[in-house]
């Protein structure tokens, strides 16, 4: 891998203690990722991908092996990058633009010199207009493109993302996806990007990580060579190849049923 890895993994691996015993979720995870590239590590339940994502912010400790991002050896949480889970988690007592500037409050930065960018997130995510609304008058998806604008307010250089389309409609995920490949586009963010979606990840992902059941393990790193944006409404032959394979390794591994 060049220079610009921001990103790596090492060998990382977790166990879980239990009544039951050790469960090992992930192991012999090896994965370099470029700056400004856009990850996506798609599997089965239970083999890891959330954990993963949670060793990478410091907010779960690896059990072995080592993760370094930008240069710096991940022992603890850091705070330069920016998270969207599954679920929105904004404050109801805050409307919309606040709960987008929570990430400037809380860091104690300049509010007058982010607004202008928070507003602005809030316009290129279909937004505009709702910045004082609260979030109990805002439907599941636009709270979710709140939170992501929430996760980039405050310009972190690395983006993670847990199954953000997780409890939404198949159209809003479809709509929440194109918003994340445009802003993306503009900011070049680092992304890791977790997710049960094989067209979404194609969709979205320069590589797209496949891992095996649990304990997880990468099987296979696909290059998606498919020009941007990308539209799930006109998807070239090369789409249908990347979803196929991946496929293909779900059924070698079990996840998929044979035919």
């Amino acid at each position: 891998m060049a220079d610009d890895t921001y990103i790596r993994l090492d060998n990382v691996g977790k166990v879980y203690p239990s009544k039951a015993g050790p469960v090992e979720a992930c192991g012999e995870v090896n994965l370099a990722i470029r700056r400004s590239e856009f990850i996506a590590i798609v599997g089965p339940s239970g083999c890891g991908k959330t954990t993963i994502l949670k060793m990478v912010a410091g907010l779960q400790p690896y059990t072995s092996g080592t993760i370094t991002v930008d240069g710096r050896r991940v022992d603890g949480p850091h705070t330069d990058l920016g998270i969207v889970f599954q679920d929105a988690i904004l404050l109801d007592w805050r409307n919309i633009l606040d709960n987008v500037m929570l990430q400037v409050d809380i860091r104690g930065l300049d509010r007058a010199a982010y607004e202008p960018v928070a507003r602005h997130l809030l316009a290129s995510t279909g937004l505009a207009g709702f910045e004082k609304h609260r979030p109990f008058e805002l439907s599941g998806g636009m709270r979710q493109r709140a939170s992501i604008c929430r996760a980039l307010v405050h310009d972190p250089p690395l983006l993670l993302m847990d199954e953000p389309f997780g409890a939404l409609d198949a159209l809003t995920r479809e709509q929440i996806a194109m918003d994340i490949q445009r802003v993306w586009m503009e900011k070049r963010k680092t992304a890791l990007f977790i997710t049960h979606s094989i067209p979404e990840a194609v969709l979205l992902a320069d590589r797209v990580v496949v891992m095996s059941p649990r304990p997880g393990r990468i099987v296979e790193i696909l290059d998606i060579d498919l020009p941007r944006p990308r539209r799930l409404d006109r998807v070239p032959e090369r789409f249908n190849e990347y979803t196929g394979r991946i496929r293909e390794i779900f059924r070698a591994t079990g996840v998929l049923a044979m035919d």
